[in-house]
């Protein structure tokens, strides 16, 4: 009888041991399937992420859970920004010393989405006489030059990337078929961010790069006023469904929030 009970002890202490292996081996694997999963997060980078629709759009890619990187002008001043618990850089995209530290900052680091999302109203007047046409570069700078920038220093980052979308905020305002007018630096502003689109969106075609530009509707932000149709978190979550659904036949169109085509 003692020699029964000593070899079922036997027996059960191999079976919990063999339980034992098996549970760790169990956990290894969710363990390591956990961090593969971590490790291949979409990454999008957002340029002026510290307000408005950056932020909203900030705030919505990382409640999907990509790896979402947001830069400012003033990081210090970018309080709401941290608080998403998001990465926060310092880009100036009219500065080129400020474009190059970001790039050496995210050297050698996949970047899959690249949203230019940083712009200005710009100097505008009722009557051209008292429009002053030297003010219009800065528009011209941030805008159009200033997206420019941030893409031909990115490119490395985004040519390792796996989805290869690069996609600029213009406006409605930036068609020139539609154009009905004033606003001359800020129309003009987003129409050379479209050609500026357009012919890259050619030259990198063969590289499986989707180029586009977006229209974010008439938002209630610091450049509009309360009577403006969404809000930036309503803009953020319609253009989010966008930018992410976007595939090659895509590459090269200019969409509003909810995908429909915008004449050139």
């Amino acid at each position: 009888m003692k020699r029964w009970r000593s070899h079922l002890s036997c027996r059960l202490l191999r079976v919990l041991l063999g339980m034992a292996a098996l549970v760790c081996l169990t956990m290894g694997q969710i363990t390591v399937a956990s961090e593969a999963s971590a490790e291949h997060r979409s990454t999008v980078l957002i340029t002026g992420a510290n307000r408005g629709i950056g932020l909203a759009l900030a705030r919505h890619f990382h409640r999907q859970g990509f790896a979402v990187i947001g830069t400012a002008r003033k990081p210090k001043e970018a309080l709401e920004l941290k608080a998403i618990g998001v990465e926060v850089h310092q880009l100036d995209i009219t500065d080129p010393a400020s474009v190059d530290s970001l790039k050496s900052k995210l050297d050698g680091r996949e970047l899959d989405i690249l949203l230019n999302n940083a712009g200005i109203g710009g100097h505008s007047t009722p009557e051209l006489k008292d429009l002053n046409i030297e003010r219009l570069a800065t528009t011209f700078n941030v805008n159009a030059l200033g997206a420019l920038r941030v893409i031909q220093a990115l490119m490395p980052s985004m040519k390792m990337g796996s989805r290869r979308v690069v996609a600029s905020m213009s406006s409605r305002m930036g068609s020139i078929q539609q154009n009905t007018g004033g606003a001359i630096g800020y129309r003009a502003s987003k129409s050379a961010l479209n050609s500026i689109n357009k012919s890259l969106s050619n030259e990198f075609a063969e590289q499986g790069f989707i180029f586009v530009v977006l229209h974010p509707g008439w938002v209630r932000t610091d450049m509009t006023n309360d009577r403006a149709t969404y809000s930036t978190e309503e803009s953020a979550q319609a253009l989010f469904k966008v930018i992410t659904g976007l595939s090659k036949p895509d590459n090269g169109q200019f969409y509003d929030l909810h995908g429909k085509s915008i004449a050139w």
